[in-house]
């Protein structure tokens, strides 16, 4: 990962120049702290899920995306219920279809490898909107903008070798977690088949793992576009958002709205297609309501960070993937060194026709 770490050193002397320049250091501070609480808490949002058996994962994504919401309607009464601008409620359209995919990686290609590869497509997306002024958006720009380029450009060459790594992710929790960790009784049908993705090979899987992980990306780096161009344009006479807030933590309940509007609609279509029998895992409940608490105190942390940071450089600064690479690794052992005399292998194999 010494990519990522480089990166994040070019941003920091970027905005240390900044500091050198002006007196606003506490700014600095309060965007730094806030930024490394969202780091954390996105790196570690799904990992209350990772010994759960989550079947397809729709139950578990509607679980989630429900505490979301709740989560930011408390936030919104605590704000005083700022303006509701429905634009903003497409950024959660566009982050829920996101989501979506996450458990489907997750299975795929494992935790660590599956959100490090979303988290640097979704940074790249992100950086380019707010750089390039895609879609509308006018960010400002950081005082040195070679080294904002070799952050992105040290970004994108980790994401390219991170397709390469290899991790032995397990479809179903280890044998000797099974009886505590499995709960395949669904309340409204018998017991479910297996995930469809059990039926395809290790080289498809990880194909479309990673394929889906960076659909995922650039749909997330994608879903703060609604609320950037609403505080660019807040400030335009002839636009329709004059006088809108600047401050992205007012517009975090109207895109929660959406991801919550989005994810019942999803979940009802899977149900329709289930023939109103949809696969509900019980032990999924807690952990997935966990998940979104934790997404959307993050959330909150990236929006404070925003405004002391500015967009451009905090996207840069979304170093999550680090962190659930650094689960993946260190806790979870996804990553491993392969034996040459397969003895390990062998292993491996013997434990899953035992459990079987």
């Amino acid at each position: 990962f010494p990519q990522n770490f480089i990166s994040f050193l070019l941003l920091c002397l970027e905005m240390m120049a900044a500091i050198f320049n002006s007196t606003n250091a506490t700014h600095f501070v309060y965007g730094v702290s806030a930024n490394a609480v969202a780091v954390l808490l996105y790196g570690s949002n799904y990992v209350p899920v990772k010994r759960i058996e989550m079947g397809d994962g729709m139950f578990f994504y509607w679980v989630s995306c429900s505490a979301m919401w709740l989560v930011s309607l408390v936030g919104d009464l605590m704000l005083q219920s700022p303006t509701f601008y429905p634009l903003a409620m497409l950024g959660g359209v566009i982050w829920a279809t996101g989501n979506v995919m996450a458990v489907p990686i997750l299975k795929a290609i494992g935790f660590g490898l599956g959100v490090i590869i979303w988290a640097c497509s979704s940074l790249l997306m992100g950086w380019a909107t707010s750089r390039f002024e895609w879609f509308g958006v006018a960010a400002p720009h950081g005082s040195r903008p070679v080294l904002n380029y070799c952050g992105a450009a040290l970004c994108l060459l980790s994401l390219l070798i991170f397709f390469f790594v290899k991790t032995n992710s397990q479809l179903h929790p280890p044998p000797e977690c099974a009886p505590m960790l499995f709960d395949r009784v669904s309340f409204y049908g018998p017991t479910s088949p297996e995930f469809w993705m059990d039926s395809i090979g290790p080289k498809s899987r990880r194909f479309i793992g990673c394929l889906l992980a960076v659909v995922s990306g650039l749909l997330y780096g994608s879903s703060f576009v609604p609320i950037l161009y609403i505080k660019s344009h807040s400030s335009c006479h002839d636009s329709m958002f004059h006088g809108a807030s600047i401050y992205d933590l007012d517009y975090l309940y109207a895109q929660c709205s959406g991801i919550f509007l989005t994810s019942t609609v999803y979940f009802a279509i899977y149900c329709a297609a289930r023939n109103n029998r949809p696969r509900v895992y019980s032990r999924a409940i807690l952990p997935g309501l966990l998940s979104g608490l934790m997404w959307t105190l993050a959330t909150y942390s990236w929006f404070l960070a925003n405004n002391y940071l500015s967009a451009v450089n905090t996207f840069l600064l979304s170093g999550y993937g680090l962190v659930a690479a650094l689960w993946g690794l260190l806790v979870f052992r996804e990553v491993k060194v392969r034996h040459t005399d397969g003895k390990a292998d062998l292993l491996a194999k013997e434990k899953l026709m035992k459990f079987k």
